[in-house]
């Protein structure tokens, strides 16, 4: 179950992927988000970086180049913040499931690769919740770099990490600071036991994998009221996000 940072358990359950990029944590967690629902379960959903309370600034400092890493630090705790208050407690406490495409330790990891003391960073995010499950997707780095810099015409600035004066070549600048977010995630497995999975494995065998370890811990998850057409796509495997604007009650998940 999800716990409150006092240790309170919440009635909804919090599913959580991490990984470097090219880690394919992305689609594993839109795989298990369209079973979910076919399973007839109340989801929300959460992303990195998306919170509108913050876009503009963020957009408007990556153009400029104007972020530090504590301003760029600050920014990123600033929209789990805001979507912690607004989107996962509020479903967490109604008794949903919550799938987010990261989680604190992206902050832990990427921050912390970009200087920033790690006791200082968990104090910030002292008042998050404890995810049921908090998936990491283990991939060699020669794999992530070869998946995302593939056909790929150029890396941004901040992505690339040339704000950390690693290299003055984007390409081995983004490899370099990959190391170093690879090297804080395998730290904060040892610290929070975050449940790893081999992302070198077929696509198909990560998500069996990923199923069987969060299927014990659904008891008791909200669910939605089922209708008929949405039983036969769930038995097909067809349902998901995109059917929501062309079948109707698209928007009762």
């Amino acid at each position: 179950m999800a716990k409150l940072p006092d240790g309170t358990p919440l009635p909804g359950k919090l599913f959580v992927v991490e990984g470097i990029d090219g880690s394919g944590k992305t689609t594993q967690l839109d795989l298990l988000t369209k079973w979910l629902i076919g399973q007839g379960y109340c989801l929300a959903f959460s992303e990195w970086n998306s919170s509108p309370v913050v876009k503009e600034t963020t957009k408007l400092g990556k153009k400029k180049k104007l972020l530090t890493p504590v301003t760029f630090s600050l920014i990123h705790a600033a929209d789990f913040a805001d979507r912690m208050e607004r989107q996962m407690l509020p479903a967490l406490k109604a008794g949903a499931i919550v799938v987010a495409d990261r989680y604190i330790y992206t902050a832990f990891a990427r921050d912390a690769a970009r200087g920033i003391p790690p006791e200082w960073l968990r104090q910030v995010y002292s008042f998050a919740v404890q995810p049921t499950v908090a998936f990491y997707f283990r991939v060699p780095i020669e794999e992530s770099l070869k998946r995302i810099l593939t056909g790929r015409p150029a890396l941004k600035y901040y992505e690339a990490g040339l704000d950390l004066n690693l290299s003055e070549d984007p390409y081995e600048s983004f490899e370099l600071f990959q190391r170093r977010i690879l090297q804080g995630y395998e730290d904060l497995v040892r610290e929070y036991g975050l449940t790893v999975i081999d992302a070198a494995l077929p696509l198909v065998k990560q998500q069996e994998m990923v199923r069987e370890i969060i299927a014990p811990h659904l008891s008791g998850a909200l669910r939605a009221e089922r209708s008929g057409w949405r039983e036969v796509l769930a038995a097909e495997s067809l349902y998901g996000r995109y059917l929501d604007e062309v079948l109707p009650g698209g928007g009762n998940k």
